[in-house]
């Protein structure tokens, strides 16, 4: 079988995976799961132990992970009729499947005995609290709960699988279905090159044009639009490609406004049903936060803190704009708008637009680079192999699933351990969703030694700007950080060396787990490591200082716009999780709850509810956990001031990190690894002054306070 073949071998022989057959796969993996778990509940008091049930349920479905990883996988990135049928209709199997081990009273109940056993006592730390957290698994997911109850949680959860994969297709196929096509050469002339031969080649990819009479074929994918909305001087143009791309999700067979509201309904009648008033409490209760409420409270301190900036920032930019149309008065501007005079007041005041950059970030470069930075700061080594498509393949090379992927393998510098390898697949298309994301296929594991029997095997995606005319991409800073950023995901699960698995690499607390990835993205903005990998394409130098210097000083243009943007997403969702009643109608509950989070332009925005990934592509995701990029901006913000203080690459600060985050996992309070690396309890104050906002006494408070 295919399953046990992906289990025994540490890379997937991609070509050798058949749609047809991932039916019936699945369901032979989960047999083998179901048998394993029967086992432990069949176990005697007498004959309970942590590595017969604790031990034993972390590793009873080590196939299924394996397996359902590589076709979740194959889902976003290589969308196709065929999988989409068969990927909904085994979805709510291997969805039950899951939820249902955690809510099974004769597992719980031999957990329980394990936890309360006269062998407990003898656990070292690390067994403890993996059973203390299977303990907590099971009380969240309803085991003790009646039968009737657990039937209802079931069928919930069932159904929130299913809507939030139709919620996810809507949002891609509404993605797809939308095209500009320009014929005017003279239209487009105002765009950067790469814009521009991107847009070209995608005409031509689709049969539109030809080399001597050339078509511009624009998109909803980021790499497409973005460029339309900061540079096309044609209004009519920005404000079509800014409706289309907001109204995503809202209008005919793509419309979400309903699958919102039964997935909200849904995920509160189960926390209900768990004991708590709202879904947020019961999301929250084991995240650094504790509770809807108290998320809340941090967002709204935020909000405070940056709210004073916005409307000097709005004036201002809608000053330059009447100023460079000879207006009497400044006017309300339209939000198509916005990133068009916002690009060109950079311009204009700072000499500065990020197009000059990319000739530095050649995407190959900027790989080697980080992977450089990773070796001095973290030590360690990244190699990458050889691959190909299909069965054959050149000896010692790896398969992967389309030529632009390329894969690597990580080494510890100072023992040559294989530690893992992971993939890379940064360009879009339109079988792929959008985003950039880190996903792992292989967890690493280990034996009752803790030995470690397997590496991590892991994926990073994004949807970067492309190579045009057989050239090596060369990307935005924008996404040099996101390259960075999904980086640091990938190390965080990669370093992991607690020998107990649940407890190891992301598995901690969702508002902590950005931490190590924000981190990294400090590195894309100083001169020392920026010299590491900021090369120009064609003479090899690094970033001039004039040009570098201009970058630092716009890092804070509009920054109480970008953050009240972010904290606007965060005050949304835990609305809609803490004190939505579908009854009401959904733009103007939103509208009401994110009064002074948004900057008021001429025309209303819709809300990013109807393609808002995050929140609901997926029956959890970051629902009620989007504040967590702001939290962890907070506490990554601090934590990089010591590498400020002691030296950006000074390796030894860069390997207590890797010790005491990196490789720490869930086996440590995330509080208490955060004081382990930086001495001392987080406060505001670093954040505050990257963001080049008011320092109060407030904000030299611990976290929290």
């Amino acid at each position: 079988m295919v399953f046990k073949e992906l289990s025994e071998k540490f890379h997937v022989s991609w070509s050798q995976l058949k749609i047809e057959e991932f039916e019936k796969q699945l369901d032979e993996a989960m047999r083998m799961g179901q048998t394993r778990i029967d086992a432990i509940e069949q176990l005697s008091d007498d004959e309970v132990n942590y590595w017969n049930v604790a031990k034993a349920l972390s590793d009873s479905t080590d196939e299924l992970d394996v397996l359902w990883s590589v076709i979740e996988h194959l889902n976003n990135v290589m969308d196709s009729p065929e999988l989409r049928e068969v990927y909904r209709k085994v979805l709510p199997k291997v969805t039950d499947f899951y939820a249902g081990i955690s809510r099974r009273p004769k597992l719980a109940n031999r957990v329980e005995t394990l936890a309360t056993g006269a062998g407990y006592k003898d656990l070292n730390l690390l067994e403890k609290k993996h059973v203390d957290e299977l303990l907590l698994d099971f009380e969240e997911s309803g085991a003790s709960l009646e039968e009737a109850k657990r039937e209802v949680i079931r069928e919930i959860d069932n159904e929130l699988a299913k809507i939030t994969q139709q919620y996810s297709e809507n949002v891609l196929d509404a993605t797809n279905a939308w095209e500009l096509v320009i014929e005017d050469e003279e239209k487009v002339s105002c765009l950067p090159e790469s814009a521009r031969e991107m847009a070209r080649e995608n005409a031509l990819q689709k049969g539109m044009g030809s080399t001597e009479n050339p078509k511009w074929r624009f998109t909803l994918q980021v790499p497409s639009l973005m460029p339309l909305l900061k540079y096309m001087d044609d209004g009519e143009i920005r404000k079509e490609a800014w409706t289309a791309s907001v109204l995503v999700g809202s209008e005919g067979k793509w419309e979400n406004t309903g699958l919102i509201k039964e997935i909200l309904e849904l995920r509160k009648k189960k926390a209900e049903l768990l004991g708590s008033d709202q879904f947020a409490d019961l999301i929250l209760k084991r995240r650094m936060a504790k509770s809807g409420l108290q998320a809340k409270a941090f967002v709204e301190k935020m909000q405070a803190a940056v709210a004073p900036s916005v409307p000097v920032e709005v004036e201002e930019l809608e000053r330059f704009r009447a100023d460079e149309l000879g207006l009497t008065s400044a006017e309300k501007i339209e939000p198509w708008d916005v990133a068009y005079w916002s690009e060109k007041m950079q311009q204009t005041k700072y000499a500065f637009e990020e197009e000059q950059l990319r000739p530095y970030f050649s995407v190959d470069q900027v790989v080697r680079g980080m992977f450089d930075l990773a070796s001095r700061l973290f030590g360690l080594k990244i190699e990458e192999r050889l691959t190909h498509v299909g069965e054959d393949g050149p000896e010692g090379s790896v398969e992967v699933w389309m030529s632009e992927v390329q894969y690597y393998d990580v080494y510890d510098e100072d023992t040559n351990r294989h530690f893992g390898g992971f993939y890379t697949d940064w360009f879009p298309r339109e079988s792929k969703r959008g985003g950039a994301w880190m996903g792992s296929l292989k967890s690493s594991e280990y034996d009752s030694a803790g030995n470690r029997i397997q590496n991590m095997l892991g994926v990073l995606c994004g949807n970067m700007t492309p190579g045009r005319g057989g050239k090596p991409a060369q990307l935005t800073h924008y996404e040099v950080e996101t390259v960075f950023h999904e980086f640091g995901h990938l190390l965080h699960g990669i370093c992991g060396e607690v020998p107990v698995s649940y407890l190891n690499g992301i598995s901690v607390p969702w508002d902590f787990v950005e931490v190590p990835s924000q981190i990294m993205e400090n590195w894309c903005w100083q001169r020392e490591s920026l010299d590491c990998f900021a090369k120009h394409a064609e003479t090899g130098k690094p970033i001039p200082e004039e040009l570098f210097e201009k970058m630092r000083t716009t890092r804070n243009f509009q920054k109480a716009l970008v953050v009240l943007r972010q904290l606007n997403f965060g005050i949304t969702d835990l609305g809609l999780h803490l004190s939505y009643d579908s009854n009401e109608d959904l733009d103007e509950f939103i509208d009401r709850i994110t009064d002074g989070y948004r900057p008021e332009w001429k025309s209303h925005s819709p809300s990013i509810v109807r393609r808002f990934g995050h929140l609901f592509s997926d029956a959890v995701g970051y629902a009620a956990g989007y504040y967590s990029y702001q939290w962890s901006e907070v506490l990554e913000a601090d934590a990089f001031e010591r590498f400020l203080e002691e030296g950006i690459l000074n390796g030894d600060v860069g390997r207590e990190f890797r010790k005491y985050v990196l490789s720490s996992g869930n086996s440590k309070d995330p509080m208490e690894s955060f004081i382990n690396f930086r001495g001392k309890a987080p406060t505001f104050e670093a954040y505050m002054k990257r963001a080049s906002l008011e320092v109060t006494e407030a904000s030299k408070l611990p976290f929290g306070n």
